[in-house]
């Protein structure tokens, strides 16, 4: 496969003029030469904290508080969830996946709630698609078990530290929620030694150091934290000191795509396109532990290919700042995902 345009190369997302050479599903070169394309070629992005069984439930709880929402275990979310019948939570979660891939994403972190049946459930709805996913079981050892690792919730809604300590025996990936309503469970997070943070809207100057002192890395939501009203999350503060990248969160609040993720973010904080994208990218493929997002040899060929010469991107100066601010689904030519 050659895909040809221009090209967003590496990790500065450089503009060149060229191609990509695929072969078996990995980029093998990336070649600047003339060619007849407007097509802009950039990475398949990385949404990296998702709640997909919300699916059920779109725009349902207006008014109504983050407790109210989604606190467990009797958050409106949970109470929908426990409520639902499983075949319509499955095919509810493959409608977004499929609004997901249609909309550039080529690999997703979700929170999986509902236990073991939880991670069975997401897996059915993954049946046939190509999307990469790292799924983060949740509520009990066992979920985490039959998942890629565990998602907590916030460090002062239960104590983790038997499930932290199996997630690491079993050598898996463990995220929990911090900051999100205020900072009182911040230091308690920290002190799990997580492989990364969601939310730190609350973050002070104490947790930012120890952040920086930890590289803890940390998943941000911006979007999702202005629905809610609990706040901004300091993005600039936090992109200084470690690695930052974008989550969409709860499906039922705002819909799972980056492209509307990228151009709020890079419009209300002081980040350039290229570290907003690199956000939506390969930062937060680092912090799942997946080799994607970006686009240079020996990478999976993710890629999603922009009509250049939409009625939307027609006259772009600058492409990356057209991706990140402009462009949207309805631009998207094709999205190429090895599977």
């Amino acid at each position: 496969m050659i895909v040809e345009g221009t090209v967003l190369r590496g990790r500065e997302f450089e503009p060149v003029e060229g191609r990509v050479v695929v072969e078996d599903g990995e980029i093998t070169a990336v070649e600047e030469a003339s060619v007849d394309s407007d097509a802009i070629v950039c990475p398949a992005f990385v949404n990296a904290h998702t709640h997909l069984g919300d699916s059920i439930a779109k725009e349902a709880g207006e008014g109504l508080s983050l407790e109210a929402l989604v606190a467990p275990p009797d958050g409106l979310k949970h109470r929908l969830l426990r409520e639902a019948d499983r075949d319509e939570l499955v095919a509810a979660m493959a409608r977004s996946l499929s609004y997901m891939e249609q909309s550039g994403t080529g690999a997703f972190v979700e929170f999986r709630e509902g236990g073991v049946e939880g991670v069975h459930a997401i897996s059915a709805a993954l049946s046939g698609a190509d999307l990469e996913s790292v799924v983060l079981g949740r509520g009990t050892v066992e979920a985490m078990e039959v998942a890629d690792g565990f998602g907590a919730s916030g460090a002062n809604d239960a104590e983790f530290g038997a499930v932290r300590r199996a997630t690491r025996q079993a050598g898996k990936l463990f995220g929990i929620h911090a900051g999100e309503v205020d900072s009182s469970d911040i230091n308690p997070a920290l002190d799990l030694d997580p492989d990364f943070l969601v939310h730190m809207v609350h973050a002070e100057a104490l947790h930012l150091e120890r952040v920086a002192d930890s590289r803890m890395p940390v998943v941000v939501c911006p979007r999702s934290n202005l629905v809610t009203g609990v706040g901004r999350p300091p993005v600039d503060a936090l992109y200084e000191r470690t690695t930052v990248a974008l989550g969409t969160d709860n499906v039922f609040l705002n819909s799972p795509s980056m492209f509307r993720e990228m151009e709020f973010t890079s419009k209300l904080y002081d980040r350039s396109a290229t570290e907003v994208l690199r956000m939506a990218t390969v930062n937060g493929a680092e912090i799942a532990g997946l080799d994607c997002g970006l686009i240079e040899p020996g990478r999976p060929a993710k890629l999603v290919v922009l009509d250049g010469d939409s009625d939307n991107l027609s006259g772009v100066h600058d492409p990356v700042r057209a991706v990140v601010r402009r462009a949207e689904t309805a631009d998207v030519e094709r999205v190429v995902l090895p599977g």
